[in-house]
C-alpha cells in the first residue's frame, strides 16, 4: 500500500487576525513534492488555521491516492494530540474542524506526529505566503522553487562526491532553495516575529486543551504507541572490488555484470571473517548482479547460511554510460550529464535510471525485508546507490545527500527499522575489517 507525508501549518498574524494555512504531500521514499495547497482565510486564529491547512492536506492525498495509508506530520502539538484522540477538543470552533479533517480522508489510514517547528518550514513557509499574498488583495498560486531547475542552470563539473566547483554549486543551489525562508521572516504558527526555539525546552502551544481521554464520538482516531520491540535490523555490505571498481567506471545493473576481481575476493573473505567474529547475522539478502552474489556467497559460506536474491537490491542502470568514466561521460553526453547533475528525476542518457525512481524501488524493497525480517538482522549485500538511499530514507535527507557520503568496496554500514515507521542509522562505511 503506497505511503504519503502531509505536513500542514498555519498561523495568525495577530491570533486573531490576517490568517492562512499552507499544507504539502510528499513522497516519503524520494521527498519528492506531490502537491502544494496554501489559502489566506482572512481573519481567524492560530488553531483555525492550523486545522484549515491540515483539512487542505489530507483532501490533496486524497485526490492523489484514495487508497493510500497516511503521515501528517506537524509542529502544532494541539492538532496531533487533539486528532490522535490523546486530548480532548473543549473549543466548539475547533469541534468541526476535527470532524472535517477526520472526513477528509479514511481516519483509519492516517496517523500523526508532531515535529519540531525547523522541520516543517516547507508548510510553514506556503502559509506566509498565503498570508503575504492576501495583504496584498491577492489569492496565493504557486512560486517556481524547483530545486532541479535551479541546480540544472548551473554549469556543472566534477563527478557525484566531488568537491569541484560545478558540483558544489549544483548541491549548494539545491539546500539553499530547500531552506529558504518564508517571505517577511515571520512564523506561520506563532504571533509576531519567528523566535529560535530554546535548546532543551518542550514545543509550545496554546492551552486550549488538556490531556485526557477521548470523548464518545471524537472525530480522531488513536495512533499508535511508539515501537518499544526488537527492530529489523539491516546490515548494508557494499560488493568488494571489480575492474570497473578500481577504473572508477560507471557500474549497473545495465552493464556487462563482472566478477569481482583478485582483491574484490579478499576484500569478500575478511568481511565475511569479521561478521562471523560478531555473529549476529541471521539472514542474508543480495542483488542479483555477479559481484553482489559472490560477496554474498562467501559471506554465506562462512556463516552457514543461505543466499537469498532480491530484485531490489540491484544497482542503478546507468544506461549508455556504462563502463565509462566520468569524463568519458562529461565528453559524449554533456547536457544529460547536466540535467543528472542537476536533478533526482534525470535519468542517464539511454533510457537508465533516474535517483527518484531508485529511491521508489529500494524503498518497496525495504518494506517488504523489514516486515518479513520484523526483531532480525539481516546482511544486504548490494550496490553504492541502494545502500546510499537506505541510509538517505533513514535520516530523512533530501537527495543530493547521495553526493555527500562516501562508501567504500567491502565496506559495512547498518540501520534499524522500527515496526512504528521510525528508523536509526547506527553505522557508515566501516571498512576496519580490510586494515587488519
Amino acid at each position: 500500500m503506497r505511503e504519503l507525508v502531509v505536513e500542514a501549518d498555519g498561523g495568525s498574524r495577530g491570533n486573531p487576525g490576517p490568517a492562512g494555512y499552507g499544507a504539502v504531500v510528499l513522497d516519503p521514499a524520494t521527498g519528492e513534492t506531490l502537491a502544494e495547497a496554501a489559502e489566506y482565510i482572512g481573519v481567524a486564529t492560530n488553531n483555525v488555521a492550523e486545522y484549515k491547512g491540515l483539512i487542505a492536506g489530507l483532501r490533496a492525498a486524497l485526490d492523489l491516492a484514495p487508497d493510500a495509508v497516511v503521515r501528517v506530520r506537524m509542529d502544532s502539538k494541539l492538532v496531533v494530540e487533539q486528532m490522535s484522540g490523546r486530548w480532548k477538543i473543549k473549543h466548539p470552533d475547533m469541534k468541526p474542524l476535527a470532524a472535517e479533517a477526520a472526513r477528509a480522508f479514511p481516519a483509519d489510514r492516517v496517523r500523526y506526529e508532531w515535529i519540531p517547528r525547523e522541520r516543517n518550514k516547507h508548510a510553514d513557509r506556503l502559509a506566509n505566503e498565503a498570508m503575504d499574498a492576501g495583504g496584498r488583495g491577492e489569492q496565493w498560486s504557486p512560486r517556481d522553487t524547483s530545486a532541479a531547475r535551479v541546480a540544472a542552470a548551473l554549469p556543472p563539473s566534477g563527478p557525484p562526491g566531488d568537491a569541484k566547483a560545478g558540483a558544489a554549486r549544483a548541491r549548494e543551489a539545491l539546500s539553499s532553495v530547500a531552506a529558504a525562508p518564508a517571505v517577511g521572516d515571520r512564523s506561520a504558527g506563532r504571533n509576531g516575529w519567528a523566535r529560535p526555539p530554546v535548546p532543551g525546552t518542550a514545543p509550545q502551544d496554546p492551552p486550549a486543551a488538556e490531556p485526557a481521554p477521548a470523548t464518545a464520538g471524537a472525530a480522531a482516531t488513536s495512533a499508535p504507541p511508539p515501537d518499544l520491540s526488537a527492530p529489523a535490523t539491516f546490515v548494508l555490505l557494499r560488493h568488494g572490488e571489480t575492474v570497473l571498481t578500481s577504473e572508477k567506471r560507471f557500474s549497473g545493473s545495465g552493464g556487462s555484470d563482472p566478477e569481482l576481481s583478485e582483491a574484490g575476493r579478499r576484500q569478500a573473505a575478511a568481511v565475511a571473517e569479521a561478521l562471523a567474529a560478531r555473529g549476529t547475522i541471521q539472514h542474508i539478502v543480495s542483488s542479483p548482479l555477479v559481484r553482489c552474489r559472490q560477496t554474498a556467497e562467501t559471506v554465506a559460506a562462512r556463516l552457514g547460511l543461505d543466499v537469498v536474491v532480491d530484485e531490489g537490491l540491484r544497482e542503478t542502470d546507468f544506461g549508455a554510460w556504462e563502463g565509462l568514466t566520468f569524463a568519458e561521460v562529461r565528453e559524449r553526453h554533456p547536457e544529460d550529464l547536466d540535467a543528472w547533475l542537476g536533478s533526482a528525476k534525470a535519468a542517464p542518457t539511454g533510457g537508465g535510471e533516474s535517483f527518484t525512481a531508485v529511491s521508489r524501488r529500494v524503498a518497496a524493497a525495504r518494506d517488504r525485508l523489514a516486515a518479513a525480517h520484523a526483531g532480525r538482522t539481516v546482511l544486504l549485500v548490494s550496490h553504492v546507490t541502494p545502500i546510499k538511499t537506505l541510509v538517505r530514507l533513514a535520516l530523512g535527507a533530501p537527495p543530493e545527500s547521495l553526493f555527500k557520503m562516501e562508501l567504500s568496496a567491502a565496506s559495512l554500514s547498518a540501520v534499524a527499522y522500527y515496526a512504528d515507521g521510525n528508523a536509526s542509522v547506527r553505522l557508515l562505511n566501516d571498512t576496519s575489517h580490510l586494515r587488519r
